[in-house]
């Protein structure tokens, strides 16, 4: 009789048991789950105050490839990578020429008589009719090339997969290496958590890197002493660098005016030298919702050329008046 006791209490307790389990499956069911209250949301973020747009959008350029990669913008025409290709194109979208290039390239730039490009772990020098000067060494299995930047007679390379800053003769000869490591607590160090890495001089020779991690922008002398940085620690917000890793491109305008773009919430803004924001160049709406963060370029008059990968093509931005 205890046994029949103790058998009943078990079959008892299994069927609560079980009755517990589904009880509790049926309740995290997605459609069952509570509002987060932390969950975050960027939808209102992506409708912006049409007085904050001080640019419009006046001319597409179809590309041709399969993959875009990057631009560059000199004397009218632009430079721009795709797939295993180098190709020139005028403002109004004329091909002056194509160059293949033999593999597959990540960013260019280019001084009055010679294009770099870079690859993933080496660089590459071509007179501006395409052709191949020379090839240099490789920077190292690990690394990651993302920017490039002249001033004078050096070369300056963002490597995103080093996370480090890498000076060279134009001819090739490596002369220095910085971190972004300094005296200072406020900074420590380029924070590149994915390949988004840019660099670029404005017009009086100032290097500047995009501290993505840390959602700064940091003016370095060319040893690589930090000189100065501005950095936007606000998440939401028009003036805000949201998500992670951003500012993923910038360039400068004429007057020094940094000219930025982002990835998650994708949109380019305009920032003053000083830091401060300015404008929006392109809202939120008009990219791919989730898409890449477009790269940007500008030209002497202040127009603003944005490489749209999604879209594989070139869009004009003017100011407008």
């Amino acid at each position: 009789m205890k046994n029949k006791g103790i058998i009943l209490f078990l079959i008892t307790l299994a069927v609560i048991i079980v009755v517990v389990v589904v009880v509790d499956f049926i309740s995290i069911r997605p459609e069952k789950l509570p509002v987060n209250p932390f969950d975050y949301n960027i939808d209102e973020y992506k409708q912006v105050d049409p007085s904050l747009i001080q640019y419009k959008e006046t001319k597409n350029i179809r590309l041709n490839f399969s993959e875009p990669y990057g631009i560059a913008y000199e004397k009218g025409n632009l430079y721009v990578l795709g797939d295993q290709y180098l190709q020139v194109i005028t403002e109004n979208g004329s091909l002056v020429f194509e160059q293949s290039l033999g593999d597959t390239p990540t960013c260019i730039t280019l001084d009055s008589t010679r294009i770099f490009i870079a690859f993933i772990n080496y660089i590459a020098s071509y007179n501006k009719n395409g052709e191949r000067i020379s090839k240099w060494d490789t920077l190292g299995e690990k690394s990651v090339i993302t920017s490039l930047g002249i001033w004078e007679d050096e070369l300056f390379v963002a490597d995103a997969g080093r996370r480090r800053i890498c000076r060279f003769t134009l001819d090739g000869k490596k002369i220095s290496e910085f971190d972004g490591k300094h005296e200072d607590e406020a900074l420590y160090g380029f924070i590149i958590p994915s390949r988004y890495f840019d660099l670029a001089f404005n017009k009086y020779g100032d290097l500047w890197v995009a501290n993505t991690g840390l959602h700064a922008l940091e003016h370095y002398t060319p040893e690589g002493k930090l000189r100065e940085y501005w950095q936007q620690k606000k998440i939401v917000g028009i003036e805000a660098f949201g998500g992670c890793c951003n500012p993923a491109h910038f360039t400068f305008l004429p007057d020094g005016s940094f000219v930025t773009s982002e990835k998650g919430l994708v949109r380019i803004k305009i920032y003053k030298p000083s830091g401060e924001f300015k404008c929006v160049v392109a809202p939120p709406d008009k990219f791919k919702e989730d898409g890449q963060a477009p790269e940007v370029t500008a030209d002497e008059k202040g127009n603003i050329y944005a490489l749209d990968f999604d879209r594989k093509m070139i869009r004009l931005f003017k100011p407008i008046e």
